[in-house]
């Protein structure tokens, strides 16, 4: 095993949202239409782009202030796409997508400063 590639909860959850993101946007192809097919895309567009993200950051970050920066990206990407997908499949709110948009904001301009700071 490479020295410098370690193994990450964080990139294997990186994994499972692209996985998950692109079951959810066959399901939005195919199941639903109008304002739930719009709320399903985003939610699998964003669980598929921060997804890979994760999978392929997490294993290089080795410092305390990269891993906070990742992270805010999992739990931002959780609140964010679980509250639109949550509302559609589960008539659940959408009051997370907010504090889900901004904790991916904050987690890539963490992961901005962690990278200028190596």
């Amino acid at each position: 095993m490479n020295p410098t590639v370690r193994r990450s909860p964080l990139a294997a959850a990186g994994a499972l949202s692209a996985a998950a993101a692109v079951a959810l946007s066959a399901y939005a192809a195919h199941g639903v239409d109008g304002e739930a097919q719009l709320r399903l895309q985003t939610a699998a567009i964003h669980a598929f782009g921060h997804g890979v993200a994760l999978a392929l950051l997490a294993t290089t970050a080795v410092r305390r202030f990269g891993q906070v920066a990742l992270f805010a990206l999992l739990l931002g990407m959780l609140l964010f796409c679980g509250s639109l997908a949550g509302n559609v499949l589960f008539g659940w709110t959408t009051a997370a997508a907010p504090l889900g948009g901004m904790l991916l904001i904050v987690g890539w301009l963490l992961l901005a400063v962690d990278f200028l700071r190596r």
